[in-house]
């Protein structure tokens, strides 16, 4: 069997195991979505050692609850707590990040131990036997080797649902840290928590709240609950600085073998809300249940795409699919109810309030993932983002847990509301979203958002403005463009006006003779000197670029890409350097400027759409070649698979979005640009019993490029697809060769 051989594979559970059965890709009717368990093919390891940032434990789509191990808490590199390569655990928090590159969460650290207790709490870590490290959708579980006790994680929406078997039991304690989340450094760690508050209302419930400060100012309520009674307690002593209380609980008459089992659940309201969601979530103690139920659910949503290939090329799509639908996070409670930007208690708009959203990047490619795959959600994550635009009087930046964290450039609410708006979602009120869309690009607001000064110069002079002078001004020109896109289709006509002028301020900073986009002075004259190679980073370095160099931004205008090769002189002049973006050696020492080809830079987000505009300049083939190459070379079946960080998703949907051999450039646009697919055949169940189908006819590794594409049995030669030729049903096929 040849590596590039169509497959069709189903996965049947038989009694736990899973029996491996390969069908022949022609015979569709063998195996229906829902008998396939994919989640079989997700593997949560990926992207949990080097830079992807990723977090192995349980979790549900779009859950509040991320319950995960912790091998270490202080540093970049623990973004999510989770390190593959460490050989000690410190414990089990409750909510996690996935593949973010800033900290916060890690709420309500656990661990159990045996032994004499100690006061010291730092003491309770342990080793742990990795040959017994598992995870799957839903479920996660380890021994621990110096308490001799397994660990096995689930969840549900809004609890964390722990069970421990202790092996070789003398006593059997759980330590509890209230003090414990990720942070830059080790003074920080000690004084994130500025609040707690708990009570032990019985010998098997423990309460309290919580209120961190590490990225965003986050409060949490919890309930804690066991299985059998806490025989006695101890409140560790706290060290300078520290509000958070640490307690280790003690259990009577636990002998080798036995099984203690505890249930976390989590709210942002009040004590009484992380009640009603244990209550409503899971009200016994079948820890199986919950697991299956995990499982169930996660199947639920794979199957809306049902993937062709061999099982490390469906084991990456899986699990890209996996990283892309944990987040954002529907963090209301199960009556609908959250604590809002300013620490009101509201009931949100149709009973869901969702956050976590990185909107930098995402925008790009997870966003419209999600219009695709999880439809259902979209008009929910834009009432989400309009209801934190009432509270704070502008769209979210980057919003987590409710509230602003200012991160990142420019407003990319605005293209995410644009793109749904366009797409056909219409489960918002878009005069109101349209409102929060001009106020937040016209009115400043605390944080990078100067609309004088760009409006007077036509872009964000370096001598005015502190850092990101080039790459907030390209960014800001994507908003406005967006902005334009919703004025014109509500009427708004002057407003389309103004907004189109300033989509094109980009033009405004490309300097002729170097031919890149070059920070320029308010004066006119260019920034001086300048070399297109420096790397700049406005939280350590500084300087005109967001993570990353002129090399990278000059290519950041996905809604005008005629008028970029105008201003190169012609598309000859443009794919030459393009060429050179690709061969000109770049060393970077900076954490998110990774997964390099040139200067290319895959592991950051500002390069995802590059490699697509040589089909938009009269060159697919390149694109073609380089899709190849970044499938081969940046995405593998690895802890150390990704090459960047996840960022929420974003680098596994452009996995996703590529596989199936499109991309969307600019999502407003509600067109996606053809590249080449690298699986072999996809079936996207759509809503109202729909299919559309993607076949990719002789691919190979030698037949890599596209010679001819047909939708719905007719030749078909634009460079892209439209959103609604996908989702109104249909087939789509590509014809490869190895022939340029």
């Amino acid at each position: 069997m040849t590596h590039r051989q169509l497959l069709k594979v189903g996965l049947v559970a038989v009694c736990g195991s899973l029996a491996l059965t390969a069908i022949n890709s022609c015979d569709n009717s063998s195996a229906k979505a829902s008998d396939v368990d994919y989640c079989a093919y997700v593997d949560p390891f990926i992207g949990g050692a080097a830079t992807g940032h990723t977090f192995p434990g349980a979790t549900r789509p779009f859950g509040m609850i991320q319950t995960s191990p912790v091998t270490g808490a202080i540093g970049w590199q623990y973004c999510s707590e989770y390190v593959y390569n460490d050989s000690i655990i410190w414990g089990f928090s409750q909510t996690h990040l996935n593949g973010t590159g800033c900290h916060d969460l890690g709420d309500i650290l656990v661990m159990p131990a045996t032994g004499n207790v100690t006061r010291q709490w730092d003491a309770y870590r342990s080793p742990y036997n990795k040959s017994t490290e598992a995870a799957s959708p839903g479920y996660y579980t380890v021994d621990l080797t110096a308490p001799e006790v397994k660990v096995e994680l689930t969840a549900t929406p809004h609890a964390a649902f722990h069970r421990y078997t202790y092996n070789n039991a003398d006593s059997a304690s759980l330590l509890i840290d209230l003090q414990h989340g990720p942070t830059w450094n080790d003074a920080h760690y000690h004084r994130q928590v500025k609040e707690c508050t708990t009570q032990w209302e019985d010998s098997v419930t423990l309460t309290g709240s919580v209120r961190n400060a590490v990225w965003v100012n986050q409060p949490y309520f919890f309930v804690m609950k066991f299985d059998r009674p806490v025989a006695s307690y101890q409140l560790l002593p706290a060290l300078e600085g520290e509000k958070g209380q640490r307690y280790v609980a003690t259990f009577a008459d636990v002998k080798p073998g036995d099984q203690v089992m505890m249930k976390v659940a989590m709210s942002t309201t009040s004590i009484d809300g992380a009640k009603k969601n244990l209550e409503a979530e899971v009200a016994h103690w079948d820890f199986e249940q919950v697991r299956t139920e995990a499982r169930q659910e996660w199947n639920s949503y794979f199957a809306r795409i049902e993937a062709q290939g061999t099982k490390d090329e469906l084991t990456n799509f899986y699990t890209a699919f996996y990283h892309a639908l944990i987040q954002p996070n529907m963090i209301a409670d199960v009556d609908g109810m959250y604590r809002n930007a300013a620490d009101s208690v509201v009931m949100s708009s149709g009973g869901e309030f969702y956050s976590t959203f990185s909107l930098w990047d995402t925008y790009r490619a997870a966003h419209p993932f999600y219009t695709l795959a999880v439809p259902d959600k979209v008009d929910g994550f834009v009432n989400s983002l309009l209801d934190q635009y009432d509270v704070q009087g502008f769209l979210p930046i980057w919003a987590l847990w409710g509230r602003e964290n200012f991160c990142m450039i420019g407003n990319h609410s605005v293209p995410v509301i644009v793109e749904a708006y366009r797409k056909g979602y219409r489960g918002f009120d878009a005069e109101r979203a349209y409102q929060a869309i001009k106020h937040s690009l016209t009115v400043p607001h605390p944080y990078k958002s100067n609309w004088e000064i760009y409006d007077k110069y036509g872009y964000f002079p370096t001598d005015l403005v502190e850092v990101e002078s080039v790459s907030t001004t390209l960014e800001s020109s994507y908003d406005d463009y967006a902005a334009a896109n919703m004025a014109d289709l509500l009427g708004h006509k002057e407003d389309a006006e103004i907004f189109t002028k300033r989509a094109n301020y980009y033009k405004n900073l490309f300097d002729t003779e170097t031919q890149f986009m070059r920070p320029r002075r308010s004066d006119g004259t260019w920034k001086s000197p300048f070399n297109p190679s420096d790397i700049t980073h406005a939280e350590s370095i500084g300087g005109d670029y967001t993570e990353g160099n002129a090399w990278q931004y000059t290519w950041h205008v996905q809604h005008d890409v005629p008028g970029l090769i105008e201003l190169f002189g012609g598309n000859e002049p443009f794919l030459n350097k393009l060429d050179s973006l690709f061969t000109v050696e770049l060393v970077s020492t900076l954490s998110d400027v990774t997964g390099l080809i040139g200067q290319y830079s895959h592991g950051n987000e500002p390069s995802h759409h590059v490699t697509y505009l040589y089909a938009l300049a009269g060159k697919p083939a390149r694109t073609q070649e380089l899709i190849r190459e970044i499938f081969d070379t940046q995405y593998r079946p690895t802890p150390d698979g990704l090459c960047g960080n996840d960022d929420c998703g974003q680098m596994s949907a452009w996995y996703m979005f590529s596989a199936m051999g499109f991309y969307p450039v600019d999502p407003v646009s509600a067109t996606y640009v053809f590249g080449a697919p690298q699986l072999p055949g996809f079936v996207l169940n759509l809503a109202d019993g729909k299919t559309f189908t993607i076949t990719a006819e002789g691919l190979s590794k030698e037949n890599k490029y596209v010679k001819e594409i047909y939708l719905n049995g007719e030749l078909y030669t634009e460079p892209y697809i439209k959103h609604e030729d996908i989702v109104k049903g249909g087939t789509l096929v590509y014809k490869m060769t190895s022939e340029l």
